[in-house]
């Protein structure tokens, strides 16, 4: 793996699986029911969770949930400090998000910046009844005041620590991995 040394699997496929079914049901808990909820994920592994935390949430309820994307990358505070990025899509479900319960979905919860940009994306999109977030894995490490409502795992790390996701929708298979930082050359 390119970004990590003496990386270790720290969750593995059945346990991402348990893991989504468990915050689906916390998920209807919370909400009592779906019957508002809009699931957004954060382009590219947040998008993947959406969908098949939407697939969790439907065999619990028995309705259909609503599912889409959204794309934070210009509301991103470090864009000067990156090179170029491509766009991701943006696909807010027809019925659009007003009034809703928005979940934004996302990997890891790391600083809390990505979500800072979400919250910002979403505001030019609409105005949900209430934002929740739901993220499989929060490392810790704030730097802003954002909280996860729903949390796969919790996994401290040191700021020499790098936390992965690999789904199989992108990546061939599923697995969270903890590894130390590459030192910069």
């Amino acid at each position: 793996m390119d970004t990590h040394v003496d990386a270790r699997p720290v969750l593995e496929g059945p346990d991402i699986a348990r893991v989504l079914t468990r915050i689906a049901h916390e998920i209807v808990e919370r909400a009592k029911g779906a019957d508002d909820v809009v699931l957004l994920g954060i382009p590219t592994r947040g998008v993947f969770l959406a969908q098949r935390l939407a697939a969790k949430l439907e065999q619990v309820t028995e309705r259909k949930v609503l599912v889409g994307s959204l794309d934070i990358t210009m509301y991103r505070d470090d864009l000067r400090m990156h090179p170029p990025r491509a766009l991701a899509r943006t696909e807010i479900p027809g019925d659009g998000i007003d009034g809703r319960l928005v979940v934004l979905v996302d990997d890891v919860l790391f600083s809390g910046r990505t979500i800072r940009a979400a919250l910002d994306a979403l505001n030019d999109i609409g105005r949900p009844r209430a934002v929740q977030l739901a993220v499989l894995v929060d490392r810790g490490h704030r730097e802003l005041p954002i909280r996860a409502d729903y949390v796969g795992k919790n996994l401290p790390t040191s700021l020499r620590e790098t936390v992965k996701v690999l789904l199989a929708e992108e990546d061939g298979r599923d697995t969270v991995l903890l590894g130390a930082k590459r030192p910069s050359p």
